[in-house]
Formats: C-alpha cells, structure tokens, sequence
C-alpha cells in the first residue's frame, strides 16, 4: 500500500496539476470522492497558472479547509481555528522551501508563455514540483496529527 506521499506524486506524474494530487490524495478523510477532489483543484495549479500561491499548498489548504475549517455562520471558534491552521500550512511549507510563490520557487514567471516553457525545458515540472507535492503532503500530513494529538475534531 502507498504512503500519501508517494500515492500523491503519483497523481502528479498522471498530469494531474499539484493542487488536484494533494486534494484527491486525502479525498476520502475530507469525505469527498476523487473525481470531486479533481474536479475542485483542477483550478489551482501553477499558482491559479499565474504563478501566486504553489498548488500543492493550495490543495493542503483545501484539505485543511474540508476536515478543520469553519462550517458554520458565524461561529468565530471555528473562524479562527481555521484562519490559524492556514498560517500554519503556509509558514511550515515557506520554512521548508524558501517560499510558498510558485514563480519564486520555479524561478520563472509561470503566468507567460515564455517563463512556462523555459521552466518545461528546464524539466521543473517534473523534477521540481513533484518535491513541492511530497513537501505539501508531509507538513499536511503533521498537522493533522498535530490536531488529533489536541483533540481537535474534524468536520
């Protein structure tokens, strides 16, 4: 059986976008299926293709969002638990990678077709991201222990 790391790339190296690995590889823990998982990160690789927030992390966001995030109206326990764990994820993928910009981390502009090819030349999107996919997965990964040990209840 694969870890979610590996069972993360793999999506990623079935070109699906970073964001869609890391979503659908916790798919069912978010009690979603894994073509609604696809189907909800299918927007967010590449920085939203404009080279802002890594996809990968966006899709631990989307994660954290469906098991911790805030569910009810009004209810600013949740609010901030939620807006919490965000910085969390962010922080920790940052600290592990220099940053969370997807044109930072590549080092090229994503958003124009130039900067996309040269960072497809340069193989980025298949040595490179698939490190940011196992990063994204790995801090998720301790977050969600991290909650449990605290008792914090999933959604």
């Amino acid at each position: 059986m694969k870890n979610k790391r590996d069972k993360a790339i793999e999506y990623f190296s079935q070109k699906m976008h970073c964001s869609q690995a890391v979503l659908a590889t916790f798919h069912e823990e978010c009690g979603v299926s894994e073509e609604q998982a696809f189907k909800l990160g299918s927007c967010f690789g590449s920085g939203m293709r404009k080279g802002e927030v890594c996809g990968a992390c966006t899709g631990a966001l989307m994660v954290l969002g469906l098991l911790y995030g805030q569910s009810h109206i009004g209810d600013q326990c949740e609010r901030q638990r939620s807006n919490r764990i965000n910085d969390l994820m962010i922080e920790r993928f940052e600290k592990a990678n220099g940053s969370y910009i997807c044109n930072d981390l590549l080092g090229y502009d994503v958003s124009t077709p130039e900067g996309a090819q040269r960072a497809r030349e340069d193989g980025l999107f298949v040595d490179f991201c698939p490190k940011m996919v196992a990063s994204a997965v790995d801090i998720l990964e301790d977050i969600i222990k991290e909650m449990e040990n605290d008792g914090v209840d999933k959604h």
